[in-house]
């Protein structure tokens, strides 16, 4: 450079945040602080404002139904990088919050205002008492396990011909408005999405992750493992069983299609997709996943090949998934700074 002139180089713009802070918000510029929220607004305007910008109600209805995948997904993801659980069972999960929502609003008169968060709690305890026998397996003796959940649930149902047989329940109550109906999985999701960050950067998001890592250090510490798997086990089974609920007041029918193993197959699809451990990614996954299984129907059965294809060249060419990858890409932006 001629004397005189300022010299320059290109720093990378993330290097001062984290020398001075790790996902704090201790910042000294409004522009940090910017660089920071970015991509969690665009994620949170981005799913506002989606239903809004889909053309025609068949692709808005898609984007609801995304979103409920997007719960499933998020649950999955959270028990199995955070807790070591890798839960086949969220059909399990959707056909208990689906048939609780459904028979407390024909059998007790509940709204879904109502029946929705009563039937994630309601559906959370179930579960979690259900798989409690099971919390001692990891790896693949707990997947199975899960994963025999569902398929057994709906052949006691059929068997037995108890709430519905195959016709299951009819007659319930959709959501006040097409606005409702549209909005409450949105923002169901991103309130999920938000608490569960909070949740694991919390002493029992500790806790479970170093269960995951080493259970028997952390049973020698005296600290009750059984317990702290169990809440986790809940936290995944309430977001699961909320979206079973919202699904059976959008369709206004419950029926032993809700265990149906597309719920359980596709979030681990999209969360390979998306990225695990990073939350967020399921959801990206969900949202690639789902429209294309939507545009791919009048193929029947042979999207299936499609499916295999696409998660193929993922786990080849982006094994890491696309929210980690995007992820590292956006920090490595640099600035000229002055020397």
């Amino acid at each position: 450079m001629t004397e005189g002139m300022e010299q320059r180089r290109k720093e990378r713009v993330d290097r001062g945040i984290k020398v001075r802070t790790d996902s704090l918000y201790a910042l000294l510029s409004a522009g940090e602080i910017a660089y920071l929220a970015l991509p969690r607004l665009v994620l949170i305007l981005g799913l506002l404002l989606l239903p809004l910008v889909v053309p025609g109600m068949y692709w808005q209805r898609v984007i609801t139904i995304t979103c409920i995948y997007g719960l499933l997904a998020v649950s999955f993801d959270f028990l199995a990088h955070y807790v070591g659980l890798v839960s086949l069972g969220g059909a399990f999960f959707v056909g208990t919050g689906g048939y609780l929502a459904a028979i407390a609003n024909t059998q007790m008169g509940l709204s879904p205002w109502l029946t929705v968060p009563s039937a994630a709690l309601a559906g959370g305890v179930l579960c979690t008492l259900l798989l409690l026998p099971c919390l001692p397996l990891r790896g693949v003796y707990f997947a199975i396990i899960s994963l025999m959940y569902p398929l057994f649930s709906a052949r006691v149902i059929e068997a037995l011909d108890i709430l519905g047989g195959t016709d299951g329940i009819m007659g319930i109550d959709g959501f006040p408005n097409r606005i409702v109906e549209q909005y409450a999985p949105v923002v169901l999701l991103l309130l999920i999405l938000f608490g569960l960050r909070r949740l694991v950067t919390t002493d029992f998001g500790l806790v479970v992750r170093g269960v995951k890592d080493n259970d028997q250090a952390i049973r020698a510490s005296g600290i009750n493992v059984t317990y702290f798997k169990a809440v986790a086990v809940f936290v995944s089974a309430s977001m699961g069983c909320l979206g079973g609920a919202c699904l059976v007041h959008i369709y206004m029918w419950s029926g032993i299609s809700q265990f149906a193993l597309d719920f359980s197959i596709l979030p681990i699809a999209a969360t390979v997709i998306g990225g695990s451990g990073t939350l967020v990614g399921p959801v990206l996954g969900c949202l690639i996943l789902v429209p294309i299984s939507e545009m791919l129907r009048e193929f029947g059965t042979l999207r299936i090949v499609f499916y295999a294809l696409i998660l193929v060249a993922f786990i080849i060419f982006k094994s890491e998934g696309l929210m980690v990858w995007g992820r590292r890409k956006y920090h490595q932006f640099e600035r000229w700074t002055r020397i």
